[in-house]
């Protein structure tokens, strides 16, 4: 009777919960190699991002909603070893990137999405990656990184980031779909684009493209025709990219200093499969990043894996 009563209250809990309404919310997304294993340390080893999104007030008739969103985000990049002390050991650079962004959100009425933003930052010693990483490896008792004194340069970054995503197709019983998903990226750090899909498995019917922690649309106020989705579901996101330039393989076209610089490899394959849902004001998530070599002559040529978590909380 106790375990029938603590079930009933958890669903009226959190029925009670969907019809509120959430115009913010902060988050934290950790990339890190030590969530896929805790022997690999090496290439993309570590990201972290702090964000705060917030729902515009001003309104547009194609658009269901806008949302604005502030990012403070740090990437760090090791070769192979993150202990490697010589240059001939170096089969990447080790690379620090410090950055702000501000992105806009605008999901039209139609199932479609734009994503627009601009970042500004630092690459090289002034991004701190030497820093960060002694002390993630002080906290684990790893071993020192003599190498870093060999990192890519001090440089200005700026880069501009678009998204487009369109749902393309929905099942009957709404636990299935798929989106293509298409984006770009050009500056002083980054020049890429990439083409794929994203698909969602629904545990629980999918919520509404215009209202999911799938596509950060999961905002609303008094103005929209949603409330809190109860979300619980896996997704798979296959991406093709084909990159002109990385400025933390190749150093920066701004400061051509660098002493250890690689080539890079144009075409990569990407590979993201995980889980993600709801809990009263949190948002949860895991993801498994595989992604092909990016850059020639590394020591490890079957790609790259690292894994994501990512917390979020609701606020009015």
């Amino acid at each position: 009777m106790k375990l029938k009563l603590t079930v009933l209250f958890f669903f009226i809990t959190f029925s009670a919960l969907s019809q509120e309404k959430f115009s913010k919310e902060i988050s934290f997304i950790n990339d890190n190699d030590l969530y896929v294993s805790t022997e690999r340390d090496r290439y993309y080893t570590n990201g972290m991002f702090f964000r705060y999104r917030y729902l515009s007030k001003v309104k547009n008739e194609k658009l269901e909603k806008r949302i604005f969103e502030w990012e403070l985000g740090h990437e760090m990049f090791t070769p192979n070893k993150a202990t490697v002390a010589t240059i001939s050991e170096h089969d990447r650079p080790f690379a620090g990137h410090l950055f702000g962004k501000f992105n806009v959100r605008r999901v039209y009425k139609n199932d479609k999405i734009l994503n627009t933003s601009i970042q500004l930052g630092l690459i090289g010693p002034d991004a701190f990656g030497q820093e960060l990483q002694e002390v993630i490896h002080s906290i684990y008792g790893f071993k020192e990184t003599p190498g870093w004194k060999y990192q890519i340069n001090n440089a200005f970054a700026f880069n501009f980031n678009a998204e487009y995503i369109h749902l393309l197709s929905t099942n009957k019983t709404n636990d299935f779909d798929i989106s293509w998903i298409s984006s770009l990226r050009a500056g002083t750090v980054y020049t890429n684009i990439s083409s794929g899909f994203y698909s969602r498995v629904g545990l629980l019917p999918l919520a509404k493209m215009a209202n999911s922690i799938a596509f950060n649309t999961n905002l609303n106020d008094d103005s929209t025709n949603y409330g809190r989705a109860i979300e619980s579901f896996f997704f798979i996101k296959p991406t093709l990219r084909y990159a002109i330039y990385d400025a933390t393989l190749q150093g920066s076209f701004l400061n051509t200093s660098s002493i250890v610089t690689k080539e890079l490899i144009p075409l990569v394959f990407n590979l993201e499969i995980g889980i993600k849902f709801t809990a009263n004001r949190w948002n949860f998530g895991y993801t498994f990043n595989y992604n092909t070599s990016k850059s020639k002559d590394l020591r490890y040529t079957y790609g790259n894996k690292f894994g994501t978590i990512i917390f979020s909380y609701l606020l009015r």
